[in-house]
C-alpha cells in the first residue's frame, strides 16, 4: 500500500522540508541551528508561526527585533515561546545556542505586524479523562488568544501520557457546518520521551481508507481528510505540535459517531478523579 498521509521529516542542520505534502493549505518546516548560526528567509504569501521547540534564538522580522526568544530545553520542558511572521516579510533567525524551531505555515492575506507569543500567553489544560486524558497547550487559537491576529493558522501542543490515547474519540474536520464541524486541514509533528519510544497514529475516512504508522521523533501526520487518533506506548510520552488551516479559524470537530459515546463518559470519569 502507498501510504499518503504520513512521513518522517529530516532533522539535519539547517532548514528541513516535508518530503511530500498532500495538504493544499498547510505546510511545515523544521529549522535546526547550532550556536551562532543564522538562517534568513521570506514569508511570501504565507503566515508562519515560529514555535521554539528547544533553545534560544534572536529574531529579526521586518523592522522588528525580538531578542532571546525561547528558553525551554525541549518540548517536554514547559510552555513555548513563538513568533508570528506575517506575509511579505523578510526575516532572519540567529541561534543563541543550539535551537530547534518548528515553522508551520498557511496562505494568508492578512497585513499585520509581527509579534511574540510568550509562555504566559499560552493556555494549558487537560482534555479527556482516564486512559484517554492528555494535556494541552493552546498557542495561537481563536478561543485562548482572541486578540492575537492570524488569518488561518491555529496552533497548539498535546502531551499524551504513557499508555494513553489522544484525540479520542477520533474526530474529523471535513465540512463547514459550525458549530458542529469546521473544514480544516491538520498536521501533527511528533516527539517522544524518553528516547527510543514510540506511539501509534491512526487515520481513516468515511470512504474506507485506513492508514496506521509508528510515531517516532520527527514523524509528521498530514491530514487533509479523515478521522484521526494517537496512542502512546506504555512507558513513553508522545508530544505533538498540532496546527490547522481552513477558510476560517473557528474550530469544530465531528466525532466518529460509533465511538462518540466514550466522550460522553468524561464528566463521570472526572467526578471519580480519573
Amino acid at each position: 500500500m502507498d501510504y499518503r498521509y504520513h512521513c518522517y521529516i529530516p532533522a539535519a542542520e539547517g532548514l528541513n522540508a516535508l518530503p511530500f505534502n498532500p495538504c493544499s493549505l498547510l505546510d511545515f518546516q523544521l529549522l535546526v541551528l547550532e550556536a551562532g548560526q543564522t538562517w534568513s528567509g521570506s514569508s511570501g504569501d504565507r503566515e508562519i508561526l515560529a514555535v521554539v521547540l528547544g533553545g534560544v534564538a534572536n529574531f529579526s522580522v521586518g523592522g522588528e527585533k525580538f531578542a532571546g526568544v525561547g528558553g525551554r530545553a525541549d518540548v517536554f520542558s514547559g510552555k513555548p515561546h513563538s513568533v508570528y511572521i506575517p506575509i511579505n516579510t523578510d526575516f532572519s533567525i540567529e541561534a543563541v545556542g543550539a535551537v530547534e524551531i518548528a515553522l508551520p505555515s498557511a496562505p494568508s492575506d492578512l497585513v499585520t505586524a509581527p509579534y511574540v507569543i510568550a509562555p504566559d500567553q499560552v493556555a494549558e489544560g487537560r482534555w479527556g479523562a482516564a486512559n484517554f486524558g492528555r494535556g494541552y497547550h493552546q498557542i495561537l487559537t481563536e478561543i485562548a488568544q482572541p486578540s492575537l491576529p492570524a488569518r488561518r493558522l491555529i496552533v497548539g501542543e498535546t502531551f499524551t501520557p504513557s499508555g494513553n490515547w489522544s484525540t479520542y474519540p477520533p474526530h474529523r474536520h471535513k465540512n463547514d457546518n459550525l458549530p458542529l464541524e469546521a473544514a480544516h486541514e491538520e498536521m501533527y509533528y511528533f516527539r517522544v520521551a524518553p528516547a527510543g519510544g514510540f506511539g501509534i497514529c491512526r487515520l481513516y475516512t468515511d470512504e474506507g481508507y485506513e492508514e496506521n504508522f509508528t510515531v517516532r521523533d520527527h514523524g509528521v501526520h498530514m491530514m487533509p481528510e479523515g478521522y484521526h487518533t494517537v496512542v502512546s506506548a506504555p512507558g513513553y510520552t508522545t508530544y505533538y505540535l498540532w496546527f490547522l488551516a481552513g477558510t476560517q479559524r473557528t474550530q469544530g470537530a465531528h466525532e466518529d459517531t460509533a465511538l462518540s459515546w466514550v466522550g460522553q463518559t468524561v464528566p463521570t470519569l472526572r467526578d471519580l478523579g480519573l
